[in-house]
């Protein structure tokens, strides 16, 4: 169970993180080349009807880090909550459902249902540099641990084969939930809500912290979705030995960092746009805060050499990364200001139950 551990010893003094090492098993996730990719289907269909449950058939190629090319058969189907709604995005995030048989001895390897994020916007280039904000979003949290969700960013060649219409988008993919949890010997926790002290502290500290970095507020780590299980755009990991429930955060288009145009401040902060950060952490966990900002301090060149990695995309590679480096400056212009740190986070803390805890 050690790695189930290193989520708290993290900020001890002296331990070194692993940020990418629990990937390497993982052929998919243990690399941050970019794959190019291909989608052949009846994509009209697939973003008319936008079935949730029944799947469409199409293709599915890349090319393998050696050169050699692989076609297969993938069974399609949109996913998501707001983004597959037409109004928000012409193009909804996609489910692609692989046979393992299909994938063994290749990148996919062990791959079965992979979640894809895509463009949003087809005719809207503006788009492309948001999806790449936002995988560099989970980038940025697997540099401050290794219990996070692996992603792998794809460059893709869609092919309608309804329309004969053609063109080429990045996108991401997303580690499957309870393989990310099996990594660690943990499995996702099923139950309707948490309270704050279900969490353990020292993660609960580096999740509100982070989410303030990216100036997130669209989350929580104690109420559910909609007619969903907990947690609004947070997965909770248990060992059920006592060890302290560990929230793993996604979904972050609706952060400063990504600046969706879709994206609009929840009415319940004080904050006018998405790009306001605004601090949801606790003040019961202030002693820990020290350690928690160490820890962003030693992990800045890391956080920083991930963002300019986005420069050798080019063109919306190049505009992702500098939007993102400079609205992370800012972040680390708090950091290095003790009276900053008093203002924007020490100060704003919350307390549950009393009137700035906005999460009932």
């Amino acid at each position: 169970m050690a790695a189930a551990r290193s989520f708290s010893l993290a900020l001890l003094p002296g331990l070194v993180l692993t940020a990418n090492v629990a990937l390497g098993a993982v052929p998919l996730f243990a690399s941050e080349d970019v794959i190019e990719a291909a989608i052949d289907a009846p994509l009209t269909t697939l973003m008319d009807v936008r079935p949730d449950e029944a799947q469409l058939k199409g293709s599915f190629a890349w090319t393998e880090a050696d050169g050699t090319e692989k076609r297969i058969e993938v069974k399609l189907r949109t996913r998501g909550n707001y983004r597959r709604a037409k109004h928000h995005c012409d193009f909804a995030p996609i489910r692609l459902n692989f046979r393992k048989s299909e994938v063994a001895g290749t990148e996919f390897d062990g791959q079965d249902k992979l979640k894809l994020v895509t463009h949003c916007m087809t005719l809207e280039p503006d788009f492309q540099p948001i999806i790449l904000r936002e995988y560099l979003a989970y980038r940025l949290f697997r540099e401050l641990t290794d219990v996070g969700y692996g992603v792998r960013l794809l460059n893709i060649r869609y092919f309608d084969t309804e329309s004969e219409d053609e063109y080429t988008r990045y996108g991401f993919v997303i580690e499957d939930d309870k393989e990310m949890a099996q990594r660690h010997d943990l499995k996702i926790a099923k139950q309707r809500s948490f309270s704050h002290g279900d969490h353990d502290r020292v993660r609960q500290n580096l999740v509100h912290v982070f989410q303030f970095m990216i100036g997130n507020t669209e989350y929580s780590l104690v109420n559910p979705e909609p007619d969903k299980g907990c947690c609004h755009n947070v997965d909770v990991l248990s060992d059920d030995k006592g060890l302290g429930h560990i929230a793993v955060p996604f979904d972050f288009d609706f952060s400063g960092l990504v600046d969706a145009p879709y994206a609009e401040p929840n009415p319940r902060y004080p904050i006018r746009i998405v790009r306001n950060r605004y601090y949801k952490g606790l003040c019961a966990n202030n002693d820990l805060l020290p350690a928690t900002l160490d820890l962003f301090h030693e992990r800045r060149k890391a956080i920083f050499s991930a963002i300019k990695e986005l420069r050798s995309l080019r063109g919306p590679g190049v505009t992702a990364a500098r939007s993102a480096r400079r609205y992370i400056r800012e972040f680390y212009k708090i950091l290095d200001d003790p009276e900053a740190v008093e203002l924007n986070l020490v100060a704003q803390c919350r307390t549950p139950g009393e009137s700035n805890d906005v999460e009932p």
